[in-house]
């Protein structure tokens, strides 16, 4: 997924940590609810912990753990008990911690005493923030040292720290507390058979500003937080879901719920929403992560893949940078707020050391202009989407053999650039890694796909000249592909090209994503669809990202024999282009089964370990939970099964649903399409459509890919 050299796997959390999410912030604790520094644990706000102790004691003692109840991803319910000191096991106080995120946190503690005598309490909150930056927190290795101060009065406590000319605070409010620097304290009495409440809140305070006046604090029974009216507001807005398979239902209506809270604003233009890549560590905007989860939710809300895109365009590469890896036209990796120089990949705070991003903006811009936004919103895009295949065409392909390529630009970068960037993630069939510069296959599915959808966009615009001239380009890159990537004595495609043009022989999953772009030849694509379903590739939970018969392989590895969602999700959408039904059905229904064991959110990642060995999939210790693509993965295997799409300037929505039976009828209410709002039912494999806007036409197949378009324009033979 996202940006570490040795590993890029996220720092592991520890089993049963809570993660809550809300936009760029988040919080990461114990079951108890406590927050240690010694642990990854704390609040963070804008990529910087602004809470790195939280300590509630009662009567001295932290509180023993009995449940933790995430109730939304920004809210969640901690219960304990205070244990006794003699000795007995039962404890009769019961303390619940209600906790939300927002900018910041706010947290009600309730002491419940369920005996006959009233309960003297002494309550104690311990607050401390280190204001370390994220990759500091993750990774361990802190570099600053922050000069510290602390002022209290009344029921608050200011943290101020400063660092060169650096300063940053964090106030904290208990409601009726006693404060000093450290602590705040309450002497409760818990009358017999009653409870105890208090509200408590952490918030940042930038540089200059006034500490929170006291009417900014939060409410003690808010009805509705602003955490609150944000998610209401993103449920009106999206589809409404009913499914005779209620499993289903709640697995995506929790992908829904996720995506939600791992929506983020563009600082410079509040308006733009786009999608952060996942919780704890990769809430910010990521290219190819933010892209893909974007274009898997198409049909729940296409406004997020435009915001994505304008935010993504903003920061185009201008000028060249070795250390950041920016190039002229580039699409970047990761934006990071805040964060320590020496800590952000590059040194500073975008990255750009993707492969992939830059052509898949091109081809999200294609998507995105089929949904019918404004004409002048996409051509503003238009000269991004120019300046992206130049880029392509220049940098991505500095030895002008055909292939996109990618190699680090200084020993800080990631190794791997392509999706799967872990070091050792692209490796030969015997184990060995592979050397760059190295053409990844789904790279160059990736810029297929782009010309197509360039090509498709200048017909559309009336400039048929450079529609012919795109579509040649691509399928000269198709038959180079077909010739160079396939395996034939293999029966399926190489991963890839390492730096001397040899075959990187693995069989890896990265050839199912090429299935989805159409750059596969129809007559090689029995021969994959084989070896992709094949006991060595599909667990009984999904395809592996690599074959167990592999030299690399491992099942607890990141990307070599583990099993992603979302690449599942693309394989199954690839499978349903060629029309291999049942295959797609297969991969779909053992993901949504695989909800069914973590409360229907599937995480970014699980252990590639057989259904027949182990009866439940095996988490991978540090999977980021909630994630954007693997939120996003249900709503494309389902739409994918629906075969539902639409062209809005064709006049078009087609859907031809190939759902499995047992996933019962499905309704859909409040679909958008075209700035007007449609009704959806499938009942069994009959679907009707209510509600579409005027000159668009229900076709029942499916859509026509790009390559047919262009065919049938004559730009494409």
């Amino acid at each position: 997924m996202a940006g570490w050299n040795a590993d890029t796997a996220a720092g592991p959390v520890g089993a049963g940590n809570i993660t809550l999410v809300e936009g760029s912030c988040f919080c990461i604790s114990l079951p108890n609810g406590d927050i240690h520094p010694e642990h990854p644990h704390g609040v963070f706000h804008e990529d910087t912990r602004i809470l790195s102790r939280w300590d509630l004691k009662v009567n001295g003692k932290p509180l023993e753990p009995l449940a933790a109840d995430v109730k939304e991803p920004y809210r969640a319910l901690f219960i304990g008990r205070v244990p006794r000191s003699d000795g007995y096991a039962d404890s009769p106080l019961v303390v619940e911690r209600l906790r939300e995120v927002a900018a910041g946190v706010s947290e009600r503690i309730t002491i419940r005493n369920y005996s006959s005598e009233p309960a003297e309490c002494t309550v104690s909150v311990r607050a401390e923030s280190d204001f370390a930056d994220l990759f500091e927190v993750k990774d361990a290795r802190k570099q600053r040292t922050w000069e510290e101060s602390r002022s209290h009065e009344g029921d608050s406590l200011t943290i101020s720290a400063v660092w060169h000319d650096v300063l940053k605070r964090v106030f904290v409010h208990g409601e009726g507390a006693v404060s000093t620097p450290d602590v705040l304290t309450y002497e409760a009495v818990v009358p017999p058979h009653g409870h105890w409440s208090r509200q408590l809140s952490v918030v940042p305070v930038s540089g200059g500003e006034p500490v929170p006046a006291s009417s900014h604090r939060h409410p003690t029974a808010p009805d509705m937080s602003p955490s609150d009216r944000r998610r209401r507001e993103w449920v009106d807005k999206i589809p409404k879901l009913h499914m005779g398979n209620r499993s289903i239902e709640r697995t995506l209506r929790r992908s829904y719920d996720d995506l939600g809270a791992l929506r983020i604003q563009d600082p410079a233009h509040p308006e733009r929403i786009v999608v952060a890549a996942g919780a704890p560590w990769f809430m910010t905007l990521f290219g190819r992560d933010s892209l893909w989860a974007s274009e898997m939710a198409l049909p729940v809300d296409p406004s997020l893949a435009l915001g994505t895109l304008q935010t993504l365009a903003d920061r185009q590469g201008k000028v060249v940078d070795p250390m950041s890896e920016e190039e002229p036209g580039k699409i970047l990796h990761e934006v990071r707020l805040g964060v320590s120089s020496g800590l952000a990949l590059g040194g500073k705070s975008v990255y750009y050391g993707s492969v992939d991003a830059t052509p898949q903006f091109v081809m999200a811009l294609g998507s995105v202009s089929r949904w019918g936004f404004a004409r002048d919103t996409i051509a503003a895009l238009l000269p991004h989407a120019d300046r992206a295949l130049d880029w392509v065409r220049e940098f991505g392909d500095k030895d002008s053999d055909g292939f996109v390529e990618y190699s680090r630009l200084n020993d800080q970068g990631l190794i791997n650039q392509g999706w799967k960037d872990s070091w050792d993630g692209i490796n030969f069939a015997d184990g060995r890694v592979a050397n760059p510069p190295i053409a990844l296959c789904e790279v160059q599915a990736l810029v297929y796909s782009a010309l197509l959808s360039r090509a498709w966009m200048a017909y559309d615009a009336g400039d048929a000249p450079l529609a012919a001239k795109l579509t040649s380009e691509a399928a000269r890159l198709k038959k180079k592909f077909n010739e160079e990537f396939w395996l034939p004595e293999r029966g399926y495609f190489a991963v890839a090209l390492d730096r001397d043009k040899r075959q990187v022989d693995a069989c890896a999953s990265n050839m199912g994503q090429c299935l989805w772009h159409g750059i596969v030849d129809d007559d090689k694509v029995p021969a994959v669809v084989e070896r992709l379903m094949s006991p060595e590739m599909f667990s009984g939970w999904g395809v592996r990202t690599l074959g167990t018969d592999m030299g690399a392989y491992n099942p607890a590895s990141y990307h070599n024999g583990s099993v992603w969602p979302h690449d599942n999700a693309i394989i199954a959408a690839g499978l349903l282009r060629y029309g291999f039904v049942e295959e797609a059905q297969r991969i779909s229904t053992a993901l949504l089964e695989a909800a069914d064991f973590s409360n229907g959110r599937l995480p970014e990642l699980f252990c590639g370990f057989s259904r027949e060995q182990v009866s439940e999939p095996v988490p991978y210790p540090t999977a980021c939970s909630p994630q954007a693509w693997a939120a996003a993965t249900p709503i494309m295997l389902i739409t994918s099964l629906m075969r539902y799409d639409a062209h809005v300037s064709r006049g078009g929505f087609w859907m031809d649903p190939v759902l499995p039976e047992s996933y019962g009828d499905l309704h859909l209410t409040n679909a958008p399409i075209a700035g007007s709002r449609m009704r959806i039912d499938v009942v069994g494999s009959e679907a009707s459509v209510q509600g579409l806007p005027e000159g668009i036409t229900f076709h029942r197949e499916h859509r026509p890919w790009l390559t047919e378009l262009m065919a049938e324009t004559g730009l494409l033979g």
